[in-house]
């Protein structure tokens, strides 16, 4: 009973600090995340922490399983993972949710020092083979385009919208105005 009381109170501690926060989401009432970083951060992760019954007494679950860590590898997410457990250690018995977030924000840097960012900065053949990857894909569309009649380009471009992209449902056939026609021919 004791266990629910501290969740109930850490519960709404939680909710009153990260409110308004877009990294926090609580999850469920024992499952919360917290975005370290900025969007579009290459080091920014995602850390997932939900209690058990036995919580604060008992050790939170800590996990980095979330889509967003995917570019993150499996040594540089069981680091940080290790480096939060040795956290958990320490504020057995505590309420640790904040302690633990806010610990992965101050140590960002630390925590993600051996990540590799999936850019082409640090790579400068890489910068080569994705520019001729580019021109070579941007050459083959415009080999299709040059096939085009000067009155099929001019109805292509009046069709396509902003993005350079034709709109859905350009190329399908009016059924209403199909139908009237074939039923016309028929009668006459």
């Amino acid at each position: 009973m004791a266990a629910n009381e501290d969740q109930e109170m850490e519960l709404e501690a939680l909710r009153s600090i990260y409110e308004g926060d877009d990294s926090f989401k609580e999850l469920g009432p024992t499952c919360f995340q917290y975005r370290v970083g900025d969007n579009g951060d290459s080091k920014a992760f995602l850390i997932d922490i939900s209690w058990p019954e036995t919580y604060p007494d008992g050790p939170p679950t800590i996990s980095m399983n979330a889509f967003f860590n995917n570019q993150i590898s499996p040594a540089v997410k069981q680091s940080i993972l290790s480096k939060l457990q040795e956290q958990v250690d320490a504020n057995l018995g505590t309420a640790m949710t904040y302690t633990l977030f806010e610990f992965a924000k101050d140590n960002k840097e630390d925590l993600m020092e051996n990540h590799q960012p999936h850019s082409n900065t640090n790579a400068p053949g890489n910068d080569i083979t994705v520019e001729t990857a580019s021109v070579t894909a941007t050459s083959k569309k415009k080999d299709k385009k040059e096939q085009l009649t000067k009155a099929q380009k001019r109805k292509l471009a009046d069709k396509i919208d902003h993005k350079g992209e034709l709109p859905r449902g350009w190329n399908w056939v009016d059924v209403i105005k199909h139908l009237s026609k074939t039923g016309s021919n028929e009668d006459d």
